[in-house]
């Protein structure tokens, strides 16, 4: 194995550790997976609080079928509205709603805390502590 490699397999096991403690304090705390948050945040961050639904798959990296699944649980909780596209009749904005920024900014402190706390211990791995020193910038 390279040391390319090596590197990239300790970058996806310190991702997937705290993709990990991300989803499981999300969803213990708030009843929030993190793909729903993610989207959340990536509505809340545009000007109106609109993407388009390709825009948003693009933004958390699903595809567009998991997008509309995760859309349609943000809908039935009150997160999100869609809103059809005037200009091209294929096309399906999703909004944030009040209740959305609401959720985001309840869940917000969480995902600080945890992705600190993660980062903590990923640190304290020998075998993590040079990826998370990058990612740090240390």
């Amino acid at each position: 194995m390279t040391a390319d490699e090596q590197a990239w397999g300790r970058v996806l096991t310190l991702h997937g550790r705290i993709e990990q403690e991300l989803a499981k304090a999300l969803q213990r705390r708030h009843g929030l997976g993190l793909s729903e948050f993610r989207a959340l945040g990536k509505l809340a961050a545009t000007e109106r609080g609109v993407l388009r639904m390709q825009e948003l798959a693009e933004a958390i990296g699903l595809n567009q079928s998991s997008v509309s699944r995760m859309v349609v649980r943000l809908e039935d909780a009150g997160l999100t509205e869609r809103d059809p596209c005037v200009n091209d009749r294929r096309g399906v904005y999703s909004c944030i709603t009040k209740e959305g920024r609401k959720r985001l900014a309840e869940t917000e402190p969480t995902y600080h805390e945890v992705l600190a706390t993660a980062l903590d211990k990923a640190q304290a791995d020998p075998e993590l502590k040079d990826a998370v020193a990058a990612l740090r910038g240390v």
